[in-house]
């Protein structure tokens, strides 16, 4: 059970360490926050959390079949690579027209339409983790690679529990990291760096998205 615990939490801990749009969600969410904006990585990983308890619970139930399919997959990462690509360029060319609205300016405009401007960290967390590929990908193969090792079931629910536990905990120990270090340092945080900082992680989203579809494309049949 510590094995199980121990290396569930590695092995999401060094996902999420991966830059990516539920990182760039929390940066923007912690920024904004009038108060205890140390409390955001919480926040989204606790929408993060809950669904996925929804996705392993459908995984037992036999949705399993479905996402380990080649098929699935080449769409899943055609469809989720395109998503990011937008998502990704959507936020750098706003960024470079100056129509991105930051935490710095006065009157901080909500007319952006993106998924980043969802307001509860809660939702967002979920949807957020449910527009990126690379979590639908992730859980088709190696989360239900580790499930299948270490034979986590129903039946074994205890196993499931402390594997599904360990699994949040890599995410949160991550996240809750960042909004804090962010929070502390918000004072510190210009418009300026705010946009390149933002711009980074837009970059990855961007270039992660590409990468994604040129793997299906390139990966053969």
């Amino acid at each position: 059970m510590y094995t199980i615990f121990f290396f569930s939490m590695i092995v999401a801990l060094s996902g999420a360490l991966v830059p990516g749009p539920l990182l760039t969600y929390t940066i923007i969410k912690t920024l904004e926050s009038t108060s205890r904006g140390y409390l955001t990585g919480f926040k989204v990983i606790l929408g993060h959390a809950i669904i996925e308890g929804f996705l392993v619970t459908g995984i037992l139930f036999g949705f399993s079949l479905i996402l380990t399919r080649v098929s699935v997959v080449r769409v899943i990462g055609l469809i989720g690579g395109g998503f990011l690509i937008y998502m990704g360029t959507d936020i750098l060319v706003k960024i470079k027209s100056r129509k991105f609205s930051t935490p710095f300016e006065k009157e901080n405009k909500k007319e952006n339409g993106s998924i980043m401007r969802i307001s509860n960290p809660v939702l967002g967390g979920a949807l957020i983790s449910m527009s990126n590929p690379y979590w639908w990908i992730w859980w088709a193969t190696i989360g239900f690679g580790f499930m299948l090792q270490y034979n986590l079931s129903i039946k074994n629910w205890l196993g499931l529990s402390i594997f599904f536990f360990g699994h949040e905990t890599g995410d949160l120990l991550w996240y809750a990291t960042v909004s804090s270090l962010i929070h502390l340092g918000k004072k510190k945080i210009n418009r300026k760096l705010y946009t390149v900082l933002l711009g980074l992680c837009s970059a990855v989203i961007l270039g992660f998205g590409v990468f994604l579809i040129l793997k299906v494309i390139l990966k053969p049949l």
